[in-house]
């Protein structure tokens, strides 16, 4: 292959896992804390779908978007921790895409600058995902920033190129599992846009804050959803108590008592 047509080499990006780890995020140099194996219970039952390993076969399983009712309740820290956990498997690659476009976090959360991603492969007919996809020191997680930012981030989201881009990536990255941190789902319509593209949903709900009915209209605008799980998020205890969330919401896969910033 000449050089002209040769494919461009990722660029490398470190995180400072020392730094992530004392921010109560998952990082494969500390394999034993209860935040990793809060993680190992959660990313179960997701694994097994997104391999076609669960009870039944999930279509584009290997998608796996999660969000929350509103800001505040700690998706990007779920995600991030995720993805952390995900890419501590032998047998799998990640891919952590920010597509919270007009409040993305995961860069700074990693304690990276911003960068070209998602937002500019959306809009540049020039720019594909090999032109802006991060390599990490992390060996098995690759990044997608959101990209710079665009007056029209929002209708980026939910556009055609969009859904052409999300089929895309998970056809060609078959043994790959995707992670999105989406927008909130009663904020914009765009995240249930994303929804409907997804094999997985995970709902993340800040225990002793979220209210009941704010979850249930949440979860109804992504009815159509073929798998929804929830994380309920900052539990003070071991047992749900008196927050009164039961399972009529969706399969409850996991809770973390971690006090990392939510958002």
């Amino acid at each position: 292959m000449d050089a002209a047509h040769a494919r461009p080499e990722s660029k490398t990006v470190h995180i400072d896992l020392t730094a992530l780890g004392a921010g109560g995020y998952v990082t494969p140099n500390v394999r034993r804390s209860a935040t990793t194996e809060q993680y190992r219970v959660i990313k179960r039952p997701l694994l097994d779908n997104a391999t076609g390993k669960g009870a039944s076969l999930v279509a584009n399983g290997n998608l796996i978007m999660v969000t929350s009712a509103l800001p505040g309740e700690g998706k990007s820290f779920t995600a991030i921790n995720l993805a952390m956990s995900l890419a501590m498997e032998l047998d799998h690659t990640v891919m952590l895409v920010d597509a919270d476009v007009t409040h993305p976090s995961v860069m700074t959360k990693l304690g990276l600058p911003p960068a070209p991603g998602l937002l500019d492969v959306l809009r540049e007919d020039g720019v594909g995902l090999a032109d802006v996809l991060l390599r990490t020191n992390v060996e098995k997680l690759t990044l997608l920033p959101a990209g710079l930012a665009h007056q029209r981030a929002t209708e980026l989201l939910a556009s055609d190129a969009m859904t052409t881009l999300v089929r895309d990536m998970g056809k060609r990255y078959g043994d790959r599992i995707i992670i999105f941190d989406s927008p909130p789902l009663l904020l914009t319509t765009e995240a249930r846009v994303l929804a409907s593209h997804m094999g997985q949903v995970v709902v993340v709900v800040q225990a002793e804050k979220t209210l009941q009915s704010e979850v249930n209209y949440a979860l109804s605008t992504i009815e159509s959803s073929p798998v929804k799980y929830m994380v309920l998020n900052r539990v003070r205890n071991h047992g749900l108590g008196s927050y009164g969330y039961g399972y009529d919401y969706g399969q409850m896969i996991g809770k973390s008592r971690s006090v990392g910033a939510a958002v």
